[in-house]
């Protein structure tokens, strides 16, 4: 039910942002970066090195937002962030080279930006929305897929470069469920720490 509910406001949300796109200030932003996660301890593993490691994937993210609200000094925008893992490599002590898997969040957020109409503005984010996970953790096991909830929670800082354009460097958490690795961890829900920079155009008004 709550997968509805989520697909559902979705849904709603881009739907709203499309149906005032003529009447607001508009974004679309490109983002390359790379995605952090912290160890993870396997409890069942009797060797004494028995964490779970992850690699750094490389990962984008494409966002569209709208301003809804402005001023000089702050200014509100929705916006719907696209971020897609590529590949984010899994491995044991026992297990050094072992298949990975990927991600994609989908998180509808408010941001609050400072300094709006200078340039060089701070921002923060909040929002919530689904993660969806591919693959597998241990060889000569079937691909596995899962979704869950995701909350979103990020800041960043956009420059003026030229016209319609400003570079915009960011650091956005998604805390998720875990993927089903066949792998037993002590942890439920894990931190998936986005780092990236990129290019924002503007457009509309």
């Amino acid at each position: 039910m709550w997968r509805k509910q989520l697909s559902i406001g979705v849904l709603i949300s881009i739907c709203t942002f499309i149906g005032h796109a003529n009447a607001q200030k508009n974004e679309v932003a490109g983002i390359i970066g790379r995605t952090f996660i912290s160890d993870q301890v396997i409890p069942t593993s009797t060797s004494a090195d028995n964490l779970l490691r992850y690699g750094n994937g490389l990962t984008f993210e494409g966002n569209f937002s709208r301003q809804v609200m402005g001023g000089q000094f702050l200014a509100v925008s929705l916006e719907v962030p696209v971020v897609f893992n590529v590949d984010e490599d899994v491995h044991t002590h026992s297990n050094p080279v072992a298949p990975g898997f990927s991600s994609l969040f989908v998180t509808p957020a408010a941001r609050l930006n400072i300094f709006s109409n200078t340039a060089v503005s701070p921002w923060v984010s909040v929002g919530g929305g689904f993660g969806r996970f591919n693959g597998s953790a241990v060889q000569f096991q079937p691909k596995t897929s899962s979704t869950n909830g995701v909350f979103q929670i990020g800041g960043g800082l956009d420059v003026a470069l030229f016209r319609h354009f400003t570079l915009r460097g960011e650091l956005r958490d998604f805390w998720s469920g875990t993927p089903n690795l066949h792998i037993t961890t002590n942890q439920s829900r894990q931190h998936n720490l986005f780092v990236g920079a990129g290019l924002v155009w503007h457009f509309g008004k």
